[in-house]
């Protein structure tokens, strides 16, 4: 990892950004912000605080630099990305972007599987006409290019999915359903996969992403990528003021919309998040996003390796390329609460759903860690 000269190479370097404890498992609910991060959003209050005639303008400078990291790392132009404050924001505003049609309400199939934010987003648009929600229990609760296509029907216009299912850490195949739903409109909410795995991207027409679990950005920090055929047809309803031609122009008339991904702007976001959420995205960039998939799922085999010695039953795929880095598992004979506490009695941050418990490592978790989730589970079964 490192260079002959004894200089830390970028791997290393990025390793030594990260502080989370070592018991640290839950990125797919909050991913502990990287030292980057920290420095970014520091110089930028810093800057604010001590503001001149200029400060104002130099702090915006982040939401170019940010979307210029997201055209890289997805493929999409960076006329074509903005930043939103999180995914359930870009979300519902792509929801209430997709026009009805000349016989009604578009017809939207959403898996019933998803997250919330993903289905009451939808739902909300359907309660104003301008959809209508189709949703779809999927088997397994996987969205598979069969399942989907059992899905569609002649009126479909649009196909909402996760690119990793938040439950399971399924990694949907977004090429396949790409295909498979031709030329309809494919909106993917990737929060739980962005920054984790190598996807297709580009499959997305309007891809919504927020920073604050695998990408470590902190809160506050996302993006919304809308293709060229999406521009074409949706149609915001949720445009703010900044999301129309010369916004600063302040004539009290109503001014033009401004065309293409710049109408999904509500207003100006944070330019202190917007800043930390470049350093995040560029931090990726500087190991590329290849060696963290790798490093994140070396450490699933190992945390699946370890709950299955004590005889729990994993919930998740077990091969690379239909996984992310969630591990889901029930415990025969223990409640998920009885398990996440003794997790938590071991120092291990971990998810506690209703049925099973979620593991969530990164590239930066330390292959200890299945260690402690085996001592953990152990020490649980012996005191039954």
């Amino acid at each position: 990892m490192t260079h002959g000269t004894g200089t830390p190479g970028p791997q290393e370097r990025y390793l030594a950004q990260c502080a989370e404890s070592a018991g640290y498992l839950d990125f797919a609910r909050f991913g502990p912000p990287s030292r980057t991060v920290l420095e970014e959003s520091g110089n930028a209050l810093t800057a604010s605080a001590q503001a001149g005639p200029a400060t104002v303008d130099e702090l915006m400078r982040a939401e170019a630099r940010a979307r210029a990291a997201v055209s890289r790392l997805t493929g999409f132009a960076p006329t074509d990305v903005i930043t939103v404050p999180n995914t359930s924001t870009g979300l519902l505003q792509a929801a209430f972007a997709v026009p009805a049609g000349p016989a009604g309400p578009s017809e939207v199939v959403v898996s019933a599987g998803e997250f919330p934010s993903n289905i009451y987003s939808w739902a909300r648009a359907q309660e104003a006409g301008r959809v209508r929600l189709v949703l779809t229990r999927m088997p397994g609760g996987r969205v598979t290019p069969d399942a989907l296509r059992a899905a569609l029907t002649p009126d479909t216009r649009a196909v909402a999915v996760s690119a990793v299912d938040f439950q399971t850490g399924y990694r949907a195949d977004l090429a396949a359903l790409r295909e498979v739903i031709g030329d309809r409109l494919l909106v993917v909410d990737g929060i739980q996969g962005f920054g984790a795995v190598d996807a297709a991207w580009g499959a997305a027409d309007i891809l919504v992403v927020g920073g604050q679990k695998w990408l470590r950005a902190g809160w506050s920090t996302g993006f919304l990528a809308l293709s060229p055929r999406a521009a074409e047809r949706v149609r915001p309803l949720l445009t703010g003021w900044t999301g129309v031609e010369e916004p600063v122009r302040y004539d009290g008339t109503l001014h033009e919309r401004a065309g293409g991904v710049e109408e999904f702007s509500l207003t100006n976001l944070s330019p202190v998040a917007t800043a930390a959420f470049a350093g995040a995205l560029e931090l990726v960039e500087s190991v590329g996003v290849d060696w963290i998939e790798r490093r994140i799922s070396d450490r699933v085999d190992e945390l699946t390796a370890a709950v299955e010695s004590v005889g729990a039953r994993v919930l998740s795929p077990r091969e690379r390329g239909q996984r992310a880095g969630i591990l889901t598992f029930a415990l025969p004979g223990s409640t998920p609460a009885e398990i996440g506490a003794a997790l938590r009695e071991h120092g291990i941050s971990a998810t506690v759903h209703a049925h099973q418990v979620r593991l969530s490592p990164h590239a930066s978790t330390r292959p200890e860690a299945a260690k402690d989730v085996h001592t953990a589970l152990t020490g649980l079964l012996a005191g039954r």
